[in-house]
C-alpha cells in the first residue's frame, strides 16, 4: 500500500534536516565553550533582543578582513601566489624578465627577494593583473582558485577557510546582521569566489582596486579593462575610509587579525552603543602557524597591545589553539 502524503513527508523531512542544520551553526559548534565564544554571543543577544541596546536589524552590520581572519595567509599572501603563478604562465611572452627585477627572482622562486619592497609586490601585481579584461581576469582567477592547492598542506586554497570563522558569518546572518568583505586583497581576485565560500555577494565585497577604461564597440559590445596603475590601497586607514563610502553605515562589529585592521576596527568603536571588535590570533603551530609581531605577513604588534589594553571595553582576542575546536573543515 502506497504511503500518503510523501511529498509533504519530504517537505518536512527536509525542513527538519534544515533547521537542525542552522541551529548547529547558530550555535558555532567548532568553538570551543571559551569566554570569546560567550562573549560574542552574549553581545549578539544583546543587540538582537528588545531592550535599552536592541538594534535595528538595518543598523546590523558586521565587517571582516579576508586574509588570516576568514582564511589562511601563510606563507604569503594567496593572491600573490595567483599573480606568481600568472607571471610564469606570461613569461613566454616577457624575455625580459629573466634579467629583469623583481620578476627575475619570482620566476626562480625566490620570494623573499621577489616581495622586498612595496614597489615590488606592486610591479608583480600590475603586470600579472593589468592589460586584461574584467572578463578575462575573473576567468583566470576562476580556473586557478579550482585547480591551485597550497604549497604545505595540499587543499585547494577555498578549503583553506576556517570553520569556526564560516559559522560566525551563519550565526550573525541568522541573527540579522549583513556581513561585508573589507581587505587589503584585490576586490576583484574576492569576488570571483567570495560567494560560494562564505556566502558573501560581491556588492559586499571591499578590497584594493586598480585603474580601470571603459571602451563600447561599433558592433555593440562592451568592455571593461585593467590598467597598471592602483586605484585604491584598502589598508590600514583608508579600510575606514572605503567602509564610509561603501557602505554607509559604522558597523556594529568588526573582525581582524592584524595592525593593518586596527583602524578599521578602532573605527568601529569608536560608534556610539554597544559595539564588538575580534582580533583572531593565530597561535596554532600544529594545525595552522603560529606568528603575531614578527611576522612578515599579518603582523599583529600594536592591535595585539591595543585589543588587550581594552579587553573590558568590547575588544576580544581569540586563541586560535584554545578557542577553535578545528582550524579548517575535515
Amino acid at each position: 500500500m502506497k504511503p500518503k502524503h510523501t511529498f509533504l513527508h519530504c517537505l518536512v523531512l527536509l525542513s527538519t534536516m534544515y533547521t537542525a542544520t542552522i541551529l548547529a551553526q547558530t550555535e558555532l559548534a567548532s568553538w570551543s565553550d571559551s569566554q570569546a565564544k560567550n562573549r560574542l554571543m552574549e553581545y549578539v543577544s544583546t543587540v538582537t533582543t528588545k531592550g535599552s541596546s536592541f538594534v535595528d536589524t538595518e543598523q546590523r552590520v558586521a565587517v571582516f578582513d579576508n586574509d588570516g581572519t576568514l582564511w589562511a595567509e601563510q606563507p604569503i599572501y594567496f593572491q600573490l601566489v595567483f599573480a606568481m603563478d600568472r607571471l610564469k604562465a606570461m613569461q613566454s611572452q616577457h624575455p625580459e624578465w629573466k634579467t629583469e627585477e623583481p620578476f627575475k627572482s619570482a620566476l626562480a622562486g625566490d620570494v623573499k627577494s621577489a616581495l622586498s619592497s612595496h614597489e615590488n609586490l606592486a610591479k608583480l601585481i600590475f603586470a600579472s593583473h593589468a592589460g586584461m579584461s574584467q572578463v578575462e581576469f575573473k576567468q583566470a582567477v576562476k580556473e586557478w582558485i579550482t585547480t591551485a592547492k597550497h604549497p604545505t598542506t595540499g587543499r585547494k586554497y577555498t578549503e583553506m577557510v576556517y570553520q569556526p570563522m564560516l559559522e560566525v558569518l551563519d550565526y550573525l546572518r541568522a541573527n540579522g546582521f549583513k556581513t561585508y568583505i573589507v581587505s587589503g586583497g584585490g576586490i576583484d581576485f574576492m569576488r570571483v569566489w567570495a560567494e560560494e565560500v562564505y556566502g558573501i555577494p560581491p556588492e559586499q565585497v571591499i578590497g584594493s582596486s586598480v585603474e580601470k577604461t571603459f571602451t563600447f564597440n561599433q558592433d555593440g559590445s562592451a568592455q571593461i579593462t585593467r590598467q597598471s596603475e592602483l586605484n585604491f590601497n584598502n589598508d590600514k586607514e583608508g579600510k575606514p575610509v572605503a567602509i564610509d563610502a561603501h557602505i554607509g553605515r559604522r558597523p556594529l562589529i568588526a573582525f581582524g587579525n592584524s595592525d593593518g585592521d586596527l583602524a578599521m576596527m578602532q573605527y568601529t568603536m569608536a560608534g556610539s552603543g554597544k559595539r564588538l571588535a575580534v582580533y583572531i590570533h593565530h597561535t596554532d603551530k600544529e594545525r595552522e602557524w603560529a606568528y603575531d609581531r614578527d611576522s612578515h605577513i599579518g603582523s599583529l604588534d600594536k592591535g595585539l597591545d591595543y585589543a588587550t589594553e581594552h579587553k573590558d571595553d568590547g575588544w576580544i582576542i581569540v586563541d586560535m589553539k584554545k578557542d577553535w575546536k578545528v582550524v579548517f573543515s575535515e
